[in-house]
């Protein structure tokens, strides 16, 4: 079993390059089978979603070439089985992409149903409900999602919840759908406009993603294309917010400012100096932090995947803060362990109220999930002494060399897999 190890007290400083958007990346992989030509992906992130998606998109017949870390070649005319299940898939939430690529395509999908991070209920409902407006029969039947149609018409659907999945989903099998098809409240979220991008880069015609009406226009068929994903959010969000825990000064390379605006404006509020640049935000803070309020809302409001980073920041800050968390009922399971940490933190109902401590104290502790495994590591970056992560298997979910990129910048953290390789590290950073 594989952990971080971190040794706390080290200000972060430097230069630090963030990789792709897994969340795009996820969808634009399921919808480049979608045409019977070659696509060319880059800007690839290298985690382990994308790498069981990939295989999952393999074993169906679709042949897949790994270019290098980052860039992928995929070719779906090869596809013989519609039939999308391994151990794997089940345990991703993005495998309901291949739903909608593979009910676009071929008028017929059985995908497992989404697994991922236990962080609340996410139902597909929507995606359900979209799919049937369009012609789908749609059934679940051991544990798999089965659904089909004779021809997928065109039509307008009302989504009751803004939902990126279900947004992205429709506007998959949409895009091969007889006629004209229009999302009402979709999600604007930047990875819905990528997929919508890279969907048109290929003959698609969709219009107004990143609004919340979508119009789509079906097509017969889609080409190839070559295509980069943008840079991921939450990876530069939990890299600027590593810099202002640690009172440190780091400046994240290869974003998009305006993705981060949400992100940007909680840490002016705490009190950091945050400068833009065209494709660079730079974050620099003396370690006094401001207490303030936070609620997590679909974009363009505050990502609830920053959720967790921003409690651990509010954690050490002087005063009193509020986060409401309303889009996830589950993401306060790290909660527990940042108080092993010396956090004091009460939960009810959707809200914690965090009362700053002076600092952290190392200790070991579980990653509930993704975010809340990073947030935990920049707890450990800012703890006194030693903390130990387990169950970073979430964390590299989404996070590519995580440690690499921190330790790069002057954490001193190292991954590990025995007691053994724990007692030399303690040994090295006393």
């Amino acid at each position: 079993m594989e952990q971080y190890v971190i040794k706390g007290g080290n200000p972060l400083y430097g230069e630090v390059e963030i990789g792709g958007a897994k969340n795009a990346a996820l969808a634009i992989l399921a919808a480049a089978i979608m045409t019977d030509e070659t696509v060319t992906i880059e800007n690839l992130p290298n985690v382990r979603d994308i790498n069981v998606l990939l295989q999952a998109i393999e074993e169906i017949g679709a042949q897949v070439d790994r270019v290098n870390l980052h860039k992928v070649k995929i070719n779906g005319s090869f596809i013989r089985d519609v039939s999308v299940d391994n151990t794997f898939i089940r345990k991703i939430r993005a495998s309901y992409y291949l739903i909608g690529a593979l009910l676009g395509k071929y008028k017929r999908a059985e995908v497992a149903l989404p697994g991922g991070c236990d962080i609340g209920s996410r139902p597909i409902d929507l995606h359900m409900k979209g799919f049937r407006a369009m012609g789908a029969k749609i059934d679940i039947a051991h544990g798999m999602v089965l659904a089909e149609a004779e021809k997928l018409t065109g039509t307008h659907i009302y989504l009751d919840k803004v939902s990126v999945g279900a947004t992205i989903n429709i506007m998959m099998a949409a895009s091969m759908a007889n006629g004209k098809t229009v999302i009402e409240n979709a999600a604007k979220e930047p990875h819905v406009v990528d997929v919508a991008n890279f969907l048109n880069s290929m003959g698609a015609n969709i219009r107004g993603a990143g609004t919340d009406v979508v119009r789509i226009v079906g097509v017969e068929k889609l080409h190839k294309t070559e295509y980069s994903i943008i840079p991921d959010q939450i990876e530069a969000g939990t890299f600027m917010f590593a810099a202002a825990a640690t009172g440190g000064d780091v400046l994240v390379k290869n974003v998009i400012p305006k993705h981060l605006e949400a992100t940007t404006a909680k840490l002016l509020e705490v009190g950091c100096r945050v400068e833009e640049f065209d494709d660079a935000v730079r974050v620099i803070s003396n370690g006094k932090l401001a207490h303030t309020q936070v609620t997590t809302l679909p974009y363009p409001g505050f990502p609830t995947d920053m959720q967790p980073q921003m409690a651990v920041l509010l954690g050490i800050a002087d005063g009193t803060s509020t986060v409401t968390e309303s889009i996830f009922e589950n993401r306060f399971k790290y909660v527990d362990e940042l108080t092993r940490m010396g956090a004091n933190i009460k939960v009810e109902s959707n809200i914690a109220i965090i009362t700053g401590v002076k600092r952290y104290t190392g200790a070991r502790v579980n990653a509930p999930d993704l975010r809340a495994g990073a947030a935990l590591v920049i707890a450990g970056l800012i703890g006194e002494g030693i903390t130990i992560v387990d169950d970073i298997y979430y964390i590299e979910r989404g996070y590519e060399e995580l440690h690499k990129k921190l330790g790069a910048l002057g954490a001193r953290i190292e991954k590990v897999s025995s007691d053994k390789e724990i007692q030399k590290f303690i040994l090295k950073v006393s």
